[in-house]
């Protein structure tokens, strides 16, 4: 049973917000909603109801003591959300097999919040769509499932997310937020609920799919930004360059922007740009830049393991059932979301060439890890010595303790292959019968 919110909101905006999907952006949300009154935060998913209410998040975003907060009415009994009268949808959007767009977690929550719209109700979407999506796909919904028409009876908002998962200098509250609305009378209503707890201010977009649009953009172009550099990490290897040396030496020129080569995943940078390839080409055209950029930053995993391998050949080592050990598996430092992580497309490879992988990480979560990418985590106790050893991911867990007592213990007789994905690893100290590979 969920706790009883009282019943008049206690707010400035005079709001009763609900928050639909309390994932590593809806939680959040809540909680810097929870700092001003009440707040309905709903989930389907019981055993994560459940865990919220015993005051444990599984993906670190919000401190235990905020989720034992008074304001905080966890539920999943869609039956709550008929108190609220304005509601934040922040569930997933990712991309299918085939890269397409995949609503169906958004449609669903349509659906439930339709089911308990009330006439004067609005409805704010977070997740990440492609531009047009919340009027053509949402709206439609919603009108469906409350019997309610949009723009005369309820009214819909899109405030796109820009929570950065690990990131704690960039929180909700401290990033301005863009709003926008259907029509202006609605736009005011969202930038004040949402100034009562966005510190940094809002950006009133001039029309939903503005709103829509940058969110998209925001992160291909830093997508692209990193192929770039991916791109060019490929390039100096085969010309023998260190690619730190070569960016070290460039970044002295004043416009010169300090992006860095690296794995791309989660849940938005290796995401978002689908969904505007997908609607660039529903609309006729055919996005080169952007989807090469995408395939680059796909390569890098595979590029990763296969100079693993060369240089296991070139020391004379056989790689068939050579051990490997990837330190690793989250698709950033500090967080344990392992959703579309880099790491995965490095084990791939070396599956490929039949070796004998294991894949440890002190931080991201074992049982997401195994359904969402096919990976099973090993204790560090249990590693077996190996030929070869990826440091795939800069956990402040391993920049607490020197990297290479860590990394020579793990390999076989203390020699071995190295690759520095993050390029944590100091040149000046590679110890003999070591070989150093850094991206």
């Amino acid at each position: 049973m969920s706790r009883e919110p009282p019943a008049a909101p206690g707010r400035a905006h005079g709001r009763q917000v609900a928050v639909v999907g309390l994932g590593y952006v809806g939680l959040p949300v809540a909680a810097a909603f929870a700092d001003t009154g009440q707040v309905i935060a709903f989930d389907n998913d019981p055993d994560r109801i459940r865990e919220l209410r015993r005051g444990v998040d599984r993906n670190a975003t919000v401190d235990p003591a905020r989720l034992a907060g008074p304001c905080l009415a966890f539920t999943g009994d869609a039956r709550d959300l008929d108190r609220a009268d304005f509601f934040i949808v922040a569930v997933p959007t990712p991309v299918d097999d085939a890269k397409r767009p995949d609503l169906r977690a958004l449609e669903s929550a349509s659906r439930t919040v339709g089911g308990r719209l009330r006439p004067g109700g609005i409805v704010v979407y977070e997740s990440t769509v492609y531009p047009g999506a919340t009027e053509s796909i949402c709206i439609p919904v919603l009108e469906e499932a409350s019997g309610l028409r949009s723009g005369r009876d309820f009214f819909v908002g899109y405030s796109p997310e820009r929570i950065n998962a690990g990131d704690e200098m960039h929180g909700f509250s401290r990033v301005v937020k863009v709003v926008s609305a259907g029509d202006p009378a609605t736009l005011e209503t969202v930038a004040r609920v949402y100034e009562s707890v966005v510190e940094a201010g809002v950006h009133r977009a001039p029309s939903i799919r503005v709103a829509e649009a940058a969110k998209v953009i925001e992160n291909t172009q830093r997508d692209i930004n990193i192929a770039l550099m991916n791109e060019a990490a490929m390039i100096f290897e085969r010309l023998g360059i260190d690619t730190e040396d070569v960016l070290t030496a460039a970044a002295t020129k004043w416009n010169f922007l300090p992006f860095r080569p690296g794995l791309v995943g989660g849940h938005c940078i290796g995401v978002d740009p689908y969904y505007l390839t997908h609607e660039a080409m529903r609309a006729g055209h055919h996005p080169e830049v952007i989807l090469s950029g995408r395939r680059i930053n796909d390569e890098v995993g595979p590029f990763v393991a296969s100079n693993v391998v060369r240089l296991l050949i070139r020391a004379g080592a056989a790689v068939k059932d050579a051990p490997v050990t990837v330190l690793g598996a989250a698709f950033k430092e500090n967080v344990p979301d392992v959703r579309n992580s880099g790491v995965a497309r490095i084990v791939g490879e070396f599956r490929r060439y039949e070796m004998d992988v294991q894949v440890h990480d002190p931080v991201a979560d074992p049982g997401a890890a195994r359904e969402e990418i096919g990976i099973g985590l090993t204790p560090r106790e249990e590693l077996r010595p190996a030929r070869a050893v990826v440091l795939a991911v800069a956990h402040d867990a391993w920049r607490r303790e020197d990297a290479w007592t860590l990394v020579g213990s793990l390999l076989e007789g203390g020699v071995g292959v190295v690759a520095d994905v993050p390029r944590l690893l100091s040149r000046d100290r590679v110890p003999p019968g070591v070989r150093l590979w850094r991206l």
